[in-house]
């Protein structure tokens, strides 16, 4: 039987010039459509895949992985190191804010900073696969300030 990581497993190492993400079901459509439309960036969706809108965190977490894309999410379940530990992650993307305003210019700078981390410099880079291979990022609306 062939499920969907099955037939992306393949395709997971494809060149891609944009960051690729993997979205879980707490990411608005509204979002998910600014990353893709304002951002440019490959957003698999789990709301859109009727295999994965009903999956446990702990899938999406394997599931990003495998898949080589960084994992952006608003449920603090995966900042929990012993169910979700940092090392066996393919980077994953906590957000904490009050506004859709403020996701928007949290990921916007997200993009600038680490995505596309030293586009325009002399050793210009397209986009960095997955920056956060291995780690985990809580962002909040109080990194913009600084």
């Amino acid at each position: 039987m062939r499920t969907l990581a099955s037939e992306l497993a393949g395709h997971a190492d494809t060149g891609t010039d944009q960051p690729r993400i993997y979205a879980d079901a707490n990411l608005s459509a509204t979002l998910v459509t600014y990353l893709r439309q304002r951002l440019g960036w490959d957003v698999l969706h789990v709301i859109e895949e009727d295999d994965l809108r009903r999956a446990s965190d702990l899938e999406h977490f394997r599931l990003a992985r495998q898949l080589r894309r960084t994992l952006i999410t608003l449920d603090h379940d995966f900042l929990d190191d012993r169910r979700f530990p940092h090392a066996e992650s393919g980077g994953v993307i906590l957000l904490s804010a009050p506004d859709e305003h403020r996701y928007r210019q949290m990921l916007k700078r997200l993009d600038a900073e680490v995505f596309r981390a030293g586009q325009g410099s002399v050793d210009a880079r397209a986009v960095v696969p997955m920056p956060l291979m291995g780690r985990k990022q809580h962002l909040q609306p109080e990194w913009l300030r600084t």
